[in-house]
């Protein structure tokens, strides 16, 4: 737990803000960058406790929230959040997509009619993922049958209620977990962030769909521009009405501590990662194949991304409309002064 800004006067707004211990945020969490006009404490927990406890109880102030979570809660007219245009977790979903070794690796088009489990039908990475499939190799939703469980701990429900498009259906399973039903042949594919079991021990019994998700994903965001956004930042809504300008001094913060971030990681001088070779090379590749800005904040630099998702969204019924970019942000956060 860190406090930000810490020599801050008595009138400062003192705000709670849940994140994962990502190096994009740690100058934000640790006060090295502070928010001006706020006094910060920061808690830094697993993803998906923060998603469970501020999605069920609103706890803190400032979270750390799935893309897909935010957007059903704001197709459904609740306003109890207003997110920024700040995106500290994105990932291609290719990697999201597990099978058996003796599955169809490198078919996807073979898992049309599969039984295909998700930890919940409303993540970001199971939205993208069976977007994925259906875009792009033609497995409809409403030809797979859907098994909602735990990955690897029997008991995970649906944090938020959905309604399902006309032929899709999910059964939820509760006394087992998605690895132990694909490892008894129950399932044949897992859509999930959180790696299964049988890929984790290093047995070799679960594998990737795809065989070499690095070329399979940087084809797809060649040819399409989307680099898929999991997480946004939220902030409760009642805060946000009482204290509109908090909006953009958060979203400045986390700009700073972003782009520190990335000047870490391309410093040629001492290596900032454990990782042999460091990471300068890595920031080079990333910025010739996404440009300058490897990791985008802001709406206008993300918006064909999210377009994508929010159709995904409504496809799927994860949205209960279609909703628009500019239904999901603060209006503060959508243009800046420039000197």
């Amino acid at each position: 737990m860190a406090a930000n800004s810490p020599d801050s006067g008595h009138h400062d707004l003192h705000l709670t803000v849940a994140l994962s211990d990502t190096d994009q945020v740690r100058d934000l969490a640790s006060g090295a960058i502070p928010v001006p006009g706020i006094q910060l404490t920061c808690l830094l927990l697993e993803v998906e406790e923060i998603f469970f406890r501020f999605t069920r109880h609103r706890e803190w102030e400032v979270s750390e929230l799935s893309l897909a979570k935010y957007c059903a809660l704001r197709s459904r007219g609740d306003d109890s959040l207003v997110a920024i245009p700040v995106f500290p977790s994105r990932s291609f979903r290719h990697s999201a997509i597990y099978v058996r070794a003796d599955g169809p690796v490198d078919e996807p088009s073979a898992l049309a009619g599969a039984r295909i489990g998700v930890p919940e039908w409303v993540v970001t990475a199971t939205v993208y993922a069976r977007a994925l499939l259906q875009h792009e190799y033609g497995v409809d939703p409403r030809d797979v049958c859907w098994v909602q469980a735990g990955t690897n701990q029997p008991g995970r429900i649906e944090a938020l209620p959905v309604d399902l498009p006309p032929g899709v259906e999910v059964e939820p399973v509760r006394d087992r977990s998605l690895a132990a039903m694909l490892a008894a042949g129950d399932l044949d594919a897992i859509i999930a962030p959180h790696p299964p079991a049988g890929f984790e021990d290093g047995s070799g019994s679960v594998v990737r769909l795809f065989s070499d998700c690095p070329a399979a994903e940087a084809e797809y965001h060649s040819r399409t521009g989307i680099f898929p956004i999991m997480h946004v930042i939220a902030v409760r809504g009642d805060v946000y009405e009482r204290h509109r300008w908090c909006a953009a001094n958060l979203f400045a913060a986390f700009l700073g501590a972003k782009e520190a971030s990335v000047r870490r990681l391309a410093d040629p001088n001492v290596p900032r990662t454990p990782l042999p070779g460091g990471t300068e090379a890595a920031v080079d590749r990333a910025r010739r194949a996404f440009g300058a800005d490897i990791w985008p904040y802001g709406i206008e630099p993300n918006r064909r991304t999210l377009d994508a998702f929010l159709t995904y969204s409504a496809e799927q019924g994860v949205c209960e409309r279609r909703l628009e970019v500019e239904d999901l942000f603060a209006p503060e956060t959508a243009e800046f002064f420039r000197v």
